[in-house]
């Protein structure tokens, strides 16, 4: 130890004291100094300033896009056309782009949509098939009142090769071929509360979106003038979560998912059979669903919804329109950032 510290000294003074008189006559092939004795300007600085406050923004947001992704859920419905035992809306979430190095984000989505009827054998016919990917990016710096886009594309089918109308026209609901292809832009805001033990985000949406139909590709084509092709979305979502005790270490509080409150809403614009722009039983699709989650569940939530459905998404049965109740549980649900300290 003795031995390095006085061979650190000795290097100091020749730096400082001997360095300088040899510097001043030894070049390099180009005529310029050699810096034989680097200082510590020449070595990486700590992530500081404007990359370090990007970083936790980036961060911050990618938090704010996951409570944004779609929930899966299953339970039953009621006053559907079709009786059924059994709905799911299946869709596994692959985030394959969350750091805050990055300032956006892309989550693939490979949902799946289900039906069990309650018909002879009790059959899941055709269930829609709607893979896809989310890529979110954020408009603004400000994650207490976030603005950001998103751009989807989807694939939307049924699996059946069957000819997708009748002889007669009509639509083949039991083995015709749905097909289409769409992306959607959309345009989210949110607002931040925080308040004694509660967590409030609230997340508008509004998003177009254009199926390849539009141009010709990627659709089954007994669905043009009978699909709507272009629609108008809209969502607005409530989030709150709550504190409670940390289970380990009571001193502590950690907040957690509670309750959700989402409304959506789809509007077909382009012409569909004869249906006027006004016709709302035809082209307007509304949705309002209520979660809940105990205490004692684990990022699962009793849901309870309603809404009308002026076309069914469900694939090849979209000539359908009805009210619904709908009761279940859901899950996926990602309320809350992290906890609050």
């Amino acid at each position: 130890m003795h031995h390095f510290f006085k061979r650190v000294v000795v290097t100091r003074v020749f730096c400082l004291v001997f360095l300088p008189l040899i510097l001043s006559a030894k070049k390099n092939i180009n005529g310029s100094a050699v810096n034989t004795c680097p200082d510590s300007a020449h070595y990486p600085k700590p992530d500081t300033g404007k990359k370090r406050v990007d970083r936790v923004t980036n961060r911050e947001f990618n938090a704010i896009y996951q409570q944004n992704l779609r929930t899966s859920s299953a339970g039953q419905e009621f006053f559907d056309p079709h009786k059924t035992l059994l709905v799911a809306d299946l869709s596994p979430n692959f985030v394959l782009i969350n750091t805050p190095k990055l300032p956006f984000f892309f989550v693939a989505d490979a949902r799946v949509n289900i039906r069990l009827f309650a018909s002879h054998g009790d059959p899941v016919k055709s269930p829609s098939y709607m893979p896809g990917g989310t890529l979110y990016f954020r408009t603004n710096n400000d994650y207490y009142n976030p603005g950001f886009l998103s751009l989807s594309y989807t694939h939307h089918s049924n699996g059946t090769e069957g000819p997708t109308l009748n002889p007669d026209g009509t639509v083949n609901i039991d083995s015709g071929k749905f097909t289409t292809n769409f992306y959607t832009l959309t345009y989210h805001t949110g607002k931040r509360t925080d308040r004694q033990d509660i967590i409030i985000n609230r997340y508008d949406a509004l998003g177009l979106e254009l199926h390849s139909a539009l141009f010709g590709l990627g659709y089954a084509h007994g669905l043009a003038g009978k699909y709507g092709f272009v629609r108008i979305n809209g969502d607005w979502l409530y989030n709150i979560a709550r504190a409670s005790a940390d289970p380990i270490d009571p001193d502590k509080k950690t907040f957690g998912n509670w309750q959700r409150i989402e409304f959506q809403f789809t509007y077909i614009a382009d012409q569909v059979y004869d249906y006027s722009a006004a016709d709302l039983k035809k082209r307007l699709n509304v949705t309002l669903n209520y979660y809940y989650q105990f205490p004692f569940m684990q990022n699962v939530s009793f849901l309870v919804g309603a809404g009308y459905r002026g076309q069914d998404p469900y694939n090849i049965f979209f000539r359908d329109s009805y009210p619904y109740v709908t009761i279940g549980f859901s899950s996926g649900l990602t309320f809350n950032m992290k906890s609050r300290q």
